[in-house]
């Protein structure tokens, strides 16, 4: 798929979001939670970004004053990795996913739990 297919994808994913002109997808403006697209070559490598850049803020990320309004931000980022991901993880996910994958601190490790089709034992060993 090429980069434009999959940047169509995730704006269906992440209505509020743009690309800019550093091929950067910026998903959430104000928390400025973003990926950068430009490097990806497949849809393998656009997945391991969304759970290596946005897990934390599918779950931790507190940009606003209120808990009601991180609340709906946590929401948005997850619904999005879940909808673009075909998955249904939930915020204890999140923290497991970014404890163990968040930053592309092990990204073999992300290459492998998103050829798994997602398999939670995979981060749960250790």
């Amino acid at each position: 798929m090429d980069k434009f297919l999959m940047y169509l994808k995730l704006a269906k994913c992440f209505p509020m979001s743009f690309l800019n002109h550093n091929g950067e997808v910026i998903v959430h403006k104000y928390s400025n939670t973003y990926f950068c697209l430009q490097n990806c070559e497949s849809e393998l490598d656009v997945k391991c970004k969304l759970l290596e850049w946005l897990s934390r803020a599918a779950h931790k990320t507190a940009p606003y004053t209120t808990a009601r309004s991180n609340a709906t931000f946590h929401r948005y980022i997850l619904n999005g990795i879940n909808e673009f991901l075909g998955t249904n993880f939930n915020e204890d996910d999140m923290d497991i996913i970014y404890t163990r994958l968040g930053n592309a601190i092990r990204h073999d490790l992300t290459v492998q739990f998103v050829q798994s089709g997602y398999d939670m034992n995979l981060l749960r060993r250790d």
